[in-house]
């Protein structure tokens, strides 16, 4: 996948020396981490451009996959395109030898589209994770938790712990009860939350324009960011597809009256926040 913007980006990640995480938005849902030790974290990476005209990608590729070489391990939140893309993730497994962790469906898929064999994968490259289960990665703790996204067959939020900090990445959750739980149980400093609008997205089947919601509204997004109790909300998805887009800007009316989120941290594709 040519990259619109040249190596710049996987050579900034692999330059960094953070003082404590890095977190770069990668647009749509995704996220790259990396932890002052070096330790180095893709989330829901996607440089694919849909399927148009049902979706149609609204922002740059920033970078190319092939030129990734420093990772860890790729985390898919659930099992959708957008979040589990052969095209992106199987290169960088290849290059890196990272592990690709993710529930069953998102597993699945690999499986279907026989991404070992594509990209000449190993089995131990691939681990299958549940809600509850924790395990080492680095220099962090993941948690594999909860997620409310009745869109998906699978889906789990991910609680990265840190000596410097917390951040947590809820894939496309919407506000539910379950995620009152997971702020009780972990002090949040970033947590990043799908928003966008509905919009008018041609059918998959007819093509026909059929009213489409995907990701929390204005009021849903922050429902969800009190219910984490998060110190930091950074709004994700709003850039990606043609008719679904927002303006983050909009919820800083929404966050004002609310003891959590503390602060909306805006953020644009290749922009990069620290814990």
């Amino acid at each position: 996948m040519e990259s619109d913007w040249g190596d710049w980006l996987p050579t900034a990640v692999s330059a960094a020396d953070p003082d404590t995480v890095a977190v770069w938005y990668l647009g749509c849902n995704g996220f790259v981490l990396k932890g002052r030790e070096g330790t180095t974290v893709y989330i829901d990476p996607y440089v694919g451009t849909g399927d148009p005209p049902r979706t149609v990608r609204m922002i740059p590729v920033p970078f190319d996959p092939a030129d990734v070489t420093d990772a860890d391990a790729v985390l898919a939140t659930h099992e959708h395109t957008d979040h589990v893309h052969g095209e992106t993730q199987g290169p960088i497994l290849a290059n890196s030898e990272a592990t690709f962790y993710g529930p069953g469906a998102s597993v699945a898929v690999t499986q279907e589209e026989n991404w070992q064999s594509a990209y000449d994968l190993g089995t131990d490259q691939f681990e299958t994770v549940s809600a509850g289960e924790s395990f080492e990665l680095g220099e962090f703790t993941v948690h594999v938790e909860y997620a409310h996204d009745p869109d998906a067959a699978d889906p789990v939020s991910y609680v990265f712990e840190h000596d410097t900090g917390v951040f947590f990445h809820g894939g496309d959750t919407k506000p539910d009860a379950g995620l009152e739980r997971v702020g009780d149980e972990y002090d949040i400093d970033l947590g990043a939350l799908a928003f966008g609008s509905p919009g008018m997205i041609p059918d998959k089947q007819t093509r026909e324009p059929t009213y489409t919601k995907w990701y929390s509204d204005e009021a849903e997004v922050v429902e969800a960011a009190r219910l984490l109790d998060l110190d930091r909300l950074l709004p994700t998805h709003w850039d990606m597809w043609k008719g679904l887009t927002a303006n983050p800007e909009a919820l800083r009316p929404h966050v004002r009256s609310f003891d959590a989120p503390d602060r909306l941290e805006l953020a644009e594709i290749g922009d990069r926040v620290d814990l």
